[in-house]
């Protein structure tokens, strides 16, 4: 009877650019994977196939032989039969299959992001107003020079094109001291956080993170078996006492000096030099991710506090950046500053923990620093952003009355604190319905009872749409209370 629906399906018409051989093949490995045509049962010859399915008999020794090739079938003097195959194990269909992902996947679905193209998502620069013309004409440039040896692996350590410009751009941006042997560009935020944490620490050591802070930085850590310790941040960044030094000694520190994320906050001279002596003390390591250091809106054309690296060049400081606010997140390009006195053994062990590729997009991206036109294209956002987020602040009040505002010294985000609102999830499953998107705050401390509030970025936020999106953000809170 199986064999029989089994032909019945055979008879009807081919799906659309699908051969009749390569249909008889698809129908019968299907049945006898799902158990409709079980082992031993014996197949019409080959030729009485061909006439019961209107078919080539050509046709019909090609499903078979394809079938006996991958073991499905087996001839014997009789004729061809159904093989004996394992059988499946009796789940239901349809029934989710618990614990199919670790208990880290489940930690990091736990704190997926939002969607980033819309309104008020943070860490997005403006995208329309980026050069690509330019960009574009680099890229051609840079496709005119390579070689077959360019489409292999990429350099170790990245393109010295590209080492050599970051190398003077930091030292002229960020007053970073460092030689081009010491950059190692990597694909991405993510690698280079992972990397940090694989080559810096061994699973169980311990990581100061900041507290609310950087969920990215947090999932890398925790994927790599460290083990996470929460530290406050205030107005004037982590809050790292003696207490902390003593209990909970870190191998691992990693810091948002320049714009807390998302607090907003600069860590103080006083705090960066106390956190330099402590690391000379030896066995530790500090992570410095110079996040939104690009912008600072505090004081308009002055450059913002010099990176900590800078200070101590040969402490052992990692300093970590990426072009994602200055060009455009899926560039993925980054960099690390490592000391001089661990350039050899940290380059060898990146080298065998990655490989590299971006050849091309690495020698454009040289050619933009060379140009001036990154730095070009810096100094003609910063007002355009620092004007944007004296919109939202001012719409933030109007909308929302007395609330607390935090961030804007730098960066492209601020921070909006609703203690008194539904829950901010809330707000942001609602504020989605709206069309707009915003992150809950809540979602960056490491555990439950994290302050309620919102993370806005504006750097995709047209300044003439602000006033209007903060009214949906308003309504979006209103219709969470009531739901």
């Amino acid at each position: 009877m199986a064999l029989e629906l089994v032909l019945a399906e055979l008879r009807s018409p081919p799906a659309p650019g699908e051969a009749r051989q390569q249909r008889l093949y698809r129908v019968l490995k299907q049945a006898m994977l799902e158990g409709r045509l079980h082992a031993g049962l014996r197949l019409p010859a080959s030729r009485q196939l061909a006439i019961d399915c209107g078919m080539s008999r050509n046709g019909v020794l090609y499903a078979y032989q394809q079938l006996l090739a991958e073991g499905f079938l087996a001839a014997d003097r009789g004729g061809t039969r159904v093989a004996a195959l394992p059988q499946r194990s009796e789940q239901p269909a349809g029934v989710a299959r618990a614990g199919i992902l670790s208990r880290r996947a489940g930690t990091l679905i736990a704190t997926q992001r939002g969607e980033t193209a819309l309104p008020f998502a943070p860490g997005v620069p403006d995208l329309n107003a980026f050069p690509w013309p330019v960009w574009a004409r680099m890229l051609q440039d840079a496709w005119r020079e390579v070689g077959a040896r360019h489409l292999a692996y990429a350099a170790a350590g990245g393109e010295p094109a590209l080492r050599i410009a970051v190398a003077a751009f930091l030292a002229a941006r960020r007053g970073v001291a460092c030689t081009p042997e010491q950059v190692f560009i990597v694909p991405g935020g993510n690698v280079a956080l992972d990397a940090c944490a694989r080559l810096l620490a061994d699973p169980g050591d311990v990581v100061w993170l900041e507290d609310p802070g950087y969920p990215a930085a947090r999932n890398a850590m925790l994927a790599a078996g460290l083990r996470a310790v929460p530290v406050a941040v205030d107005d004037e960044g982590m809050v790292a006492d003696d207490a902390l030094w003593r209990t909970q000694s870190p191998r691992l520190i990693f810091l948002t000096p320049s714009h807390q994320y998302p607090g907003g906050s600069v860590l103080s001279l006083e705090r960066r030099l106390a956190l330099l002596n402590r690391l000379e003390a030896g066995g530790n390591w500090l992570i410095e991710d110079d996040y939104d250091s690009e912008f600072n809106h505090a004081r308009p054309g002055a450059r913002p506090l010099p990176a900590i690296q800078g200070l101590r060049p040969e402490a052992p400081v990692i300093y970590l950046g990426t072009f994602s606010k200055l060009l455009y997140p899926g560039l993925r390009i980054a960099y690390l500053v490592v000391p001089r006195w661990a350039v050899s053994s940290f380059g060898q062990a990146l080298s065998e923990l990655y490989r590299g590729g971006q050849a091309v997009e690495q020698r454009a991206l040289a050619r933009m620093l060379d140009s001036g036109r990154i730095t070009r294209h810096l100094r003609t956002m910063a007002p355009i952003y620092r004007e944007r987020q004296q919109i939202l602040r001012s719409a933030l009040q109007e909308s929302f009355g007395e609330v607390r505002i935090a961030g804007g010294q730098a960066g492209l985000h601020l921070t909006l604190h609703l203690p008194d609102a539904p829950p901010d999830t809330d707000i942001v499953a609602a504020a989605a319905r709206l069309g707009v998107s915003a992150r809950a705050l809540s979602r960056y401390f490491a555990g439950r009872g994290g302050d309620n509030g919102l993370v806005l970025g504006y750097g995709m936020a047209d300044a003439v749409m602000i006033p209007e999106l903060v009214r949906r953000l308003a309504l979006a809170t209103e219709q969470a209370a009531m739901a």
